[in-house]
């Protein structure tokens, strides 16, 4: 697959993401997010997408996010005590009851500034975010997030190294490089598919690598008209 020739292909990734993983969790903390996971299919189209992209000037100064653990952040969760799961799984099961699945398509690409270069979403964006304030509202009591929601909808393709000891002019040519790379896909429009169930993810690393494992499902609400944007 265009791509994806250094390791095993899509197809078994989100197999083996696909059902709740419900291991015996440590005592210790947990590094956890909420997500939407897009469908094989939608990430295939990305990849394809992407993959002429590592070949631009300065792609190879980014470090590639890997296609098995692309998805769409509702809400970070950072370091949280094991015995505090439940109450998680309980906040998040109510919010899904409440909130309709909906449309989505991975579409176009953009910067944070000159440290991230991510892919976009079109469709009922609307809902997303208001999926993603429920998430950050339920879950603010184990978190202890005082914040104002912020919810910026993307999927992460790349990150640039540290910005410390970057001059000025460096840092300008690494945002430069980000812009020519997320004008690229400018263009892409991936298919259609539903968002239809959050997730509770766990992060972990290891040996330099990041391994994200579900550690829960909920399916959102089946209307039978969903309703419209305000």
């Amino acid at each position: 697959m265009s791509g994806m020739s250094s390791g095993p292909p899509l197809r078994i990734f989100m197999a083996i993401r696909s059902s709740p993983n419900r291991r015996a969790r440590e005592d210790g903390p947990m590094r956890l997010f909420v997500a939407v996971m897009p469908p094989v299919e939608a990430l295939q189209g990305l990849a394809d997408a992407v993959a002429p992209l590592r070949g631009l000037p300065g792609a190879d100064r980014l470090r590639w996010t890997s296609a098995d653990a692309w998805h769409l952040t509702l809400a970070f969760l950072g370091e949280v005590p094991a015995e505090r799961v439940p109450e998680l799984e309980v906040a998040l099961a109510e919010v899904a009851e409440t909130h309709p699945a909906h449309t989505l398509r991975l579409a176009g690409g953009g910067r944070f500034g000159d440290r991230v270069l991510w892919a976009g979403v079109e469709g009922q964006d609307w809902a997303l975010r208001r999926l993603a304030e429920a998430v950050h509202g339920a879950t603010a009591e184990v978190t202890g997030e005082t914040d104002a929601f912020g919810f910026h909808p993307h999927l992460t393709l790349a990150r640039a190294g540290s910005v410390r000891g970057r001059r000025r002019a460096e840092q300008r040519m690494a945002a430069a490089g980000l812009d020519a790379l997320a004008g690229a896909l400018d263009e892409y429009r991936g298919p259609e598919w539903e968002a239809a169930e959050l997730r509770l993810m766990r992060s972990e690393h290891e040996g330099g690598a990041v391994r994200h494992t579900s550690l829960g499902a909920w399916p959102l609400a089946r209307w039978e008209a969903r309703p419209e944007q305000p």
